[in-house]
């Protein structure tokens, strides 16, 4: 995917993008390049394949949501920032939250923030689960989101405790959604959740399967969860 297909795919979907956001994916390529020398953030690196398979992937979320509010957004395990990085560069309202256990991607990702000129941006160095425990962050959020992160049931228990009542939880996945949701639909309910719906679309170019879950918040989640560290992944709720 150049830039080119990548601006004009946007526009069919009625994202817009200016020439300072176009260039704002670009320091953002750049700037993962460089620093994927120094330590491993990503095994893709190749120029059209970044922009389709972290950039195009990570903004699909707004196909089928609107990120034009400024709305509180929380993405757990996001990595070198996907998807919400993408997403804020393309909806610049809203105020992102990301948390991730490796200090040093936080450090990139608090470098590329710098570099992009991001605001309401913060980044927290935190394990999921005590994250979810932590009263500052538990329950404040509009959306709480992830992509390929962990298998549904144990995503679900490190996300919704996250999500504010009557917010919602957006999972990122490939082509396995049909399994993981039907084995996450304890987990799911146990956490106050509920699946309001499932999109699907073929990625551009390499028509390889995504899948879109939207789970709604409907009730507070029990204060057992997130279990600790490493718990949810051990014994999930299933």
């Amino acid at each position: 995917m150049n830039v080119n297909q990548f601006q004009e795919l946007l526009a069919e979907k009625g994202i817009t993008l200016t020439a300072e956001q176009l260039k704002q994916y670009e320091i953002y390529y750049e700037t993962l390049v460089e620093w994927n020398e120094k330590m491993n953030l990503t095994a893709i690196t190749e120029k059209g394949d970044v922009y389709l398979k972290h950039f195009f992937d990570s903004i699909s979320a707004g196909f089928y949501h609107d990120f034009t509010s400024p709305i509180t957004v929380c993405d757990v395990g996001a990595g070198a920032g996907f998807p919400s990085i993408p997403i804020k560069i393309a909806f610049p309202n809203i105020h992102v939250t990301i948390v991730d256990s490796l200090n040093k991607r936080i450090s990139f990702l608090e470098h590329l923030a710098k570099v992009l000129q991001l605001k309401d941006v913060r980044f927290v160095h935190d394990r999921a689960e005590t994250f979810g425990q932590n009263k500052e962050f538990r329950e404040q959020f509009d959306l709480v989101t992830a992509r390929a992160v962990a298998r549904l049931s144990v995503l679900s228990e490190l996300c919704l405790p996250l999500v504010k009542k009557g917010g919602l939880f957006i999972a990122m996945k490939a082509a396995s959604a049909e399994d993981e949701l039907k084995s996450a639909q304890k987990a799911i309910q146990t956490l106050g959740g509920k699946m309001i719906k499932q999109e699907s679309f073929l990625l551009p170019i390499e028509n390889s399967e995504r899948n879109i879950i939207f789970i709604q918040k409907e009730k507070n989640t029990p204060k057992q969860y997130p279990r600790k560290p490493g718990t949810p992944n051990k014994t999930p709720i299933e």
